[in-house]
C-alpha cells in the first residue's frame, strides 16, 4: 500500500520518514515517491494492504544501478495471538523503461536476481539499507 496511505499516526509516519532518510543516506540522488501505486482498480488489486510501499527515482538510467527506479515494499503481518504487527521482510525491485530489471528480497536469499543487476557496491548498500530498516521496525509497530 502506498506509504502516504499508511501514514496514519505519528509513530508510523516517523518511521516512514526514517526509511526515506536511510535510503537517501545510501543513495543521495534518489527522489522518494510515497505514492508509487496508481489509484485504479487493476493496480489496487495487486497492492498488499499490509505493506508500506515507497518508490525511489534516480535522475536517469544508471549502469551501476541497472535501473532508474527502485520500488521498496516493507511487508508486515498481524500476529493473531498477540495482535501485534510484525515485519516479515523487504522486497525491492529495480525498474527501467523496459520493465523490471532485477529483484532483491530479504525473505529469500538476500541476493539480487534478474536479467540486469546492479553492481556489487550498490547491492551491498541495498543490503545495509534493509538491515537498517529491520532495526528501525524492530520495536512494536502499528499500521
Amino acid at each position: 500500500m502506498n506509504a502516504s496511505e499508511q501514514a496514519k499516526g505519528l509513530d508510523i509516519t516517523t518511521k516512514i520518514a526514517a526509511v526515506v532518510n536511510l535510503f537517501k543516506a545510501q543513495f543521495p540522488d534518489a527522489k522518494a515517491d510515497l505514492k508509487p501505486w496508481r489509484n485504479d482498480p487493476d493496480t489496487l488489486e495487486l497492492v498488499d494492504p499490509d505493506s508500506i510501499d515507497i518508490g525511489f527515482h534516480f535522475p536517469g538510467w544508471s549502469r551501476r544501478f541497472a535501473c532508474n527506479s527502485i520500488l521498496v515494499q516493507i511487508r508486515f503481518y498481524q500476529d493473531s495471538l498477540d495482535q501485534r504487527v510484525k515485519l516479515i521482510g523487504l522486497e525491492t525491485a529495480g525498474f527501467s523503461h523496459q520493465g523490471q530489471a532485477w529483484r532483491f528480497s530479504t525473505v529469500d536469499h538476500w541476493q539480487c536476481v534478474g536479467k540486469n543487476q546492479p553492481v556489487t557496491e550498490v547491492e551491498q548498500k541495498l543490503k545495509l539499507f534493509c538491515r537498517q530498516v529491520f532495526q528501525l521496525f524492530n520495536s512494536e509497530t502499528s499500521l
